[in-house]
């Protein structure tokens, strides 16, 4: 697979690899599933991990596929995105 994350920079990974099967395997052995799974993610290659995460967080700066797929936005790469999210969804309701 190969995804264009910024008009000069592309990602490559090999077909039919995700991070969501990734993540499952690690769910799995560790007796967890995906409701107790936060994930965070901004481009073509996070969708498919959005859409698994029990709670899927797009960036502000994500594109509009991710955004749409996600549980809730955060704020952007450049404006703590992902702690705003740890704080929100992990710190103050750990449910």
């Amino acid at each position: 697979s190969i995804y264009r994350s910024a008009p000069f920079f592309i990602e490559t990974m090999p077909l039919g690899v995700e991070k969501s099967a990734s993540l499952a395997l690690l769910l799995k052995n560790m007796g967890l599933g995906p409701e107790n799974l936060m994930a965070c993610g901004d481009g073509w290659n996070d969708l498919p991990m959005i859409r698994y995460a029990g709670m899927g967080v797009a960036m502000g700066n994500a594109v509009p596929e991710v955004k749409q797929a996600a549980k809730y936005v955060t704020a952007d790469n450049e404006h703590d995105g992902v702690g705003l999210a740890v704080e929100k969804f992990i710190l103050e309701d750990p449910q």
